[in-house]
């Protein structure tokens, strides 16, 4: 756990890199040993890996909190979660960690959000939280709404660490989720969230729900981001539909056009869901692995860095186009982020820095 803690801890090592080097090496305290070596290949220093001592203090930040963290491994690891190819490797929690096993619904929704919808958006909240836990980001708006609506049917993911309260004027309603719900957070304790945390709490939202409901939210907007993902995840999208004449709604609108199920009521909602086979969510797949990485050569090294650039492209693409063996593909994306010279996106792609 130490060793795990300290290597999604280090900079360049995500989701997906932290897996690839497991998968290479075997255990994280290999992967640590291999690091400098894999960094200078894809042309970088070699970052810095925190101390054990430092992912000692963690764990202890973060039951001096009330929490725990969660691994990926953990058999209390969110099942739907851990299906997602760019899952978090480490959680931290607070709350009822038996809300991870039920039936789970998505509600997102615009910040500045009319009243009529926070109303809505509470009433819909309440009425599937008998059969289904709503899944939300505790931000303002139609989040906080849903939070309040379905008590203590609810698990807030929070973009920073269990100890920052953001938005300020929900610190009552994230200690009373973290005390009667579930609190999560993918951030270490003392993080505030940044712009581009966001994102990645967006995809844990999408990535624990069978289902995302968006309420309202105008075109570009976050609440959409986490539409597309859980589309993306294979999971249902739904939207309640708004006045045509209210740009908070033309979001809503889009995604019903473009193929999302409308939706009005908690049965409306259910009845999307219900199908899905609910033994998934106590006895799942196993999470997402892909190919080992294996060594490349310095030919495969130049086609695959020659392929990238600003632009995200598929992994799959750049296998196809560089002809080389996908295992060794793996490698040189795996030694180029770790160096950073790249970065990884959602939908399996990546872009130079």
């Amino acid at each position: 756990m130490i060793h795990a803690l300290r290597l999604i801890r280090t900079p360049g090592v995500g989701p997906v890199t932290y897996r690839q080097l497991i998968a290479r090496f075997g255990t994280a305290e290999a992967a640590i040993a291999v690091l400098p070596d894999l960094a200078r290949r894809g042309g970088g220093a070699a970052p810095k890996v925190p101390a054990e001592a430092e992912a000692l203090r963690e764990i202890e930040r973060v039951g001096k909190l009330g929490g725990r963290h969660l691994f990926l491994d953990d058999p209390d690891y969110p099942p739907l979660l851990a299906q997602l190819d760019n899952a978090p490797v480490a959680l931290t929690v607070r709350g009822d960690l038996s809300l991870f096993t039920r039936l789970s619904i998505a509600m997102v929704g615009a910040r500045n959000a009319s009243a009529a919808a926070c109303r809505f958006a509470r009433t819909l909240a309440h009425d599937l939280a008998p059969d289904a836990v709503v899944v939300s980001g505790l931000a303002r708006g139609i989040d906080t709404a849903a939070h309040v609506g379905a008590l203590p049917a609810t698990i807030a993911v929070i973009a920073g660490g269990l100890d920052n309260v953001y938005p300020p004027e929900n610190a009552e309603l994230q200690e009373r989720i973290a005390a009667e719900a579930l609190l999560v957070a993918e951030m270490p304790p003392g993080t505030e969230p940044r712009s581009r945390h966001f994102p990645y709490r967006n995809r844990i939202i999408a990535g624990l729900a069978t289902g995302t409901v968006v309420v309202e939210a105008a075109p570009k907007s976050g609440s959409l981001i986490t539409a597309r993902l859980a589309g993306e995840a294979g999971r249902e999208v739904m939207a309640v539909p708004g006045s045509p004449l209210d740009p908070r709604a033309q979001g809503c609108n889009q995604l019903i056009r473009e193929g999302a199920v409308l939706v009005q009521t908690a049965a409306d909602v259910l009845e999307q869901i219900r199908p899905i086979d609910l033994r998934a969510l106590r006895s799942p797949a196993a999470p997402y692995a892909g190919a080992p990485p294996e060594d490349a050569d310095e030919g495969t090294r130049r086609t695959v860095a020659d392929l990238l650039g600003p632009v995200p492209v598929a992994v799959d693409e750049l296998i196809r186009q560089s002809g080389a063996a996908p295992a060794a593909v793996q490698m040189v994306l795996l030694e180029l982020e770790l160096a950073g010279r790249i970065e990884r996106h959602a939908g399996g792609r990546v872009s130079l820095c």
